[in-house]
């Protein structure tokens, strides 16, 4: 079997997604045939703030013309944040662009694939934790919002440096999820951010809670799968990929 190869445009700092999306489709290929491969390419991004966001994104285009060169199968915009602090619906404006320069790779983004995900599981409320800064965690809610699901509670680690964000101990996240208000909430964000590690605690959580507990890397490993035409499940990583047949 030929193995699919899944590409990933990440800002240069990041150290997270190209660890959990690969632990979640290695998962994967414990219970189902599909084979991956993994390939990256980079944009420049040391903190995260408007202005450096901004001119990491104005480097996707070069990112995606890179991995057409590989001929992947899929390819994953793989910074939410790059996303949401531009401008309401921009997952939109961003795949189409990128869809251009990406040869026969279809193209999705992570900020995309979380707002998607919370609309699949019918979620109207929800409670979010983000590593970053208080303004730019509003400007997440913002965005969230202004797709329909409503932010309720939002906590901000407030961590600017990317690289000490990818350093943070996903244990923490126990402790800080049991303190979100989530009372009325029809889902729970436990990493809006796909630099904050998460996976290692994703499945513990969502077993302690009663309603779908899902990240943006989870969301963009659902995504990505449905978009492959494959049965979008992986074991341990929480609601929105566990297998409901």
């Amino acid at each position: 079997m030929t193995a699919i190869r899944f590409g990933m445009i990440v800002p240069s700092s990041n150290t997270t997604m190209e660890t959990e999306i690969p632990a979640m489709l290695r998962a994967r290929e414990e219970i189902a045939p599909e084979r991956f491969t993994f390939h990256s390419a980079r944009m420049r991004m040391q903190h995260v703030d408007p202005e450096q966001l901004r001119a990491m994104d104005d480097q996707s285009l070069v990112c995606a013309e890179q991995l057409a060169d590989a001929d992947v199968d899929v390819m994953a915009y793989a910074c939410l944040v790059a996303i949401m602090a531009h401008s309401p619906g921009y997952h939109r404006v961003s795949q189409q662009r990128l869809s251009a320069v990406a040869g026969r790779a279809p193209v999705l983004t992570s900020a995309g694939a979380l707002v998607e995900g919370l609309q699949h599981l019918g979620a109207k409320k929800v409670s979010v934790i983000t590593p970053y800064m208080k303004p730019l965690t509003g400007t997440v809610c913002e965005y969230i919002e202004a797709e329909g699901v409503e932010v309720q509670d939002a906590v901000s680690l407030e961590v600017s440096d990317n690289l000490a964000v990818g350093r943070l101990d996903p244990a923490n996240l126990v402790d800080i999820a049991a303190k979100v208000d989530t009372s009325g909430a029809d889902a729970l964000v436990l990493s809006a951010c796909v630099q904050m590690p998460s996976l290692p605690v994703v499945q513990r959580i969502q077993d302690a809670f009663d309603i779908p507990v899902v990240t943006a890397s989870v969301a963009t490993v659902w995504r990505t799968l449905r978009e492959l035409g494959l049965k979008p499940v992986v074991p341990g990583a929480g609601w929105l990929l566990a297998d409901r047949d």
